[in-house]
């Protein structure tokens, strides 16, 4: 065979029908879980205005067939998102037993843990790794769960510190 002729064979006509299938069907799996977040989810997503419209308007239909209809709308939409995976890995974060919400709950614990041991070094590095917290409050929350600690009390400023931790760090990753 000839060279010319190898390359006719080589010749790649995109995915198959089926895979075409299998990715809009995905999409508009994913504009049902959108259907689930809440309205301050939804406008934290960083989503077109015509997408949430769409999704708005979705959760006004109750007619089955309709929706069907409409959750297709939903998809073609999504494949025009720039990037559909960030609206996914969002979604998944909101979801309180998704693996990406038990990740931060576990990385903020860490944090805590090791500021209440270790104090301002710590502090230090938690600002390398979250510009956008504020340093004097978390000084604060440090030194609030330190002498909780030391006096063996429990006034709740541990879980004050978890909490700021948690939203520095949901602030950081999803920029």
């Amino acid at each position: 065979m000839t060279e010319q002729h190898e390359d006719q064979f080589e010749e790649d006509f995109g995915p198959s029908k089926s895979q075409l299938k299998r990715e809009m069907h995905a999409l508009q799996e994913l504009g049902k879980r959108m259907l689930d977040l809440s309205d301050e989810q939804l406008a934290s997503l960083t989503i077109s205005e015509t997408l949430k419209a769409a999704i708005v308007e979705s959760r006004r239909i109750n007619q089955r067939e309709a929706r069907r209809r409409h959750l297709q709308y939903i998809g073609k939409v999504i494949r025009q998102e720039d990037d559909p995976e960030a609206v996914s890995r969002a979604i998944d974060a909101f979801h309180a037993g998704s693996e990406e919400h038990t990740r931060r709950h576990h990385l903020a614990e860490r944090w805590r843990d090791r500021m209440i041991a270790e104090g301002d070094k710590v502090v230090g590095e938690f600002i390398d790794y979250c510009p956008t917290a504020e340093v004097q409050h978390l000084r604060n929350l440090v030194r609030n769960a330190r002498k909780d600690v030391e006096k063996e009390k429990n006034t709740g400023q541990s879980r004050k510190l978890f909490r700021a931790l948690r939203e520095w760090i949901d602030d950081a990753e999803q920029q």
